[in-house]
């Protein structure tokens, strides 16, 4: 019988292959151009640098240049969808820079969800707060535990629907966020439920393993 967990597995495979496909066009640039002294870890740092520009820019001096603003955001985005294939176009990857990507891509769009969400769709924006806590919190205790896990397609989806529907709530702010967009980042939830189902999967039989 056609159970909801093969349809997961199946859904998850094709996800893999988009993103397998989307890093090989990636690499055509990468591999031959890609200047060898900005690593990976630097596009993490750099996007961590943007998300605290944007907090003291929204929250501190109440900065409503939507330009500025945008400007800012798009490169941030621009740097999260680089940095993954650089660090396997060209063999960077590490375990420090699977912890510090997803750390930076959250940073990044927190400041972004709170500024957009806050006035408005406070219930949509706590929905994806905890969640997130709650992805983080477990990412947290593998890595206490000296467990390692790589960050899984359905986040990577989850980033991707994010950062490109807070840029477009951004480019019409400050209108209210359409109803579109809004369904959307709730759909994005469903895909931040999934990581998290996979990460305790994966993080379960990590245990299991180290324990037998």
């Amino acid at each position: 019988m056609y159970s909801a967990k093969s349809f997961i597995r199946e859904f998850q495979i094709l996800l893999e292959k988009i993103d397998y496909y989307r890093d090989r066009l990636l690499f055509i640039f990468v591999k031959p151009y890609w200047p060898r002294v900005i690593t990976p870890n630097h596009l993490s740092f750099f996007r961590i640098a943007i998300a605290i520009i944007l907090f003291i820019e929204l929250f501190y001096f109440k900065n409503n240049d939507s330009t500025l603003i945008i400007t800012l955001f798009f490169i941030g985005i621009a740097s999260d969808m680089l940095d993954g294939s650089v660090a396997r176009g060209l063999g960077k990857v590490t375990r420090f820079g699977e912890i510090l990507d997803p750390v930076a891509d959250r940073l990044l769009i927190l400041p972004i969800a709170i500024y957009s969400l806050f006035s408005s769709h406070k219930w949509l924006l706590l929905i994806i707060l905890i969640f997130e806590l709650i992805n983080f919190l477990i990412s947290t205790y593998a890595h206490r535990r000296k467990l390692f896990i790589e960050t899984n397609i359905y986040g990577k989806v989850k980033m991707l629907l994010h950062s490109l529907v807070f840029l477009a709530i951004l480019i019409n702010w400050p209108k209210e966020p359409s109803l579109f967009f809004i369904y959307i980042l709730w759909i994005s939830i469903i895909f931040l439920i999934l990581g998290i189902y996979i990460k305790t999967s994966q993080l379960k039989t990590l245990l299991k393993n180290k324990n037998e």
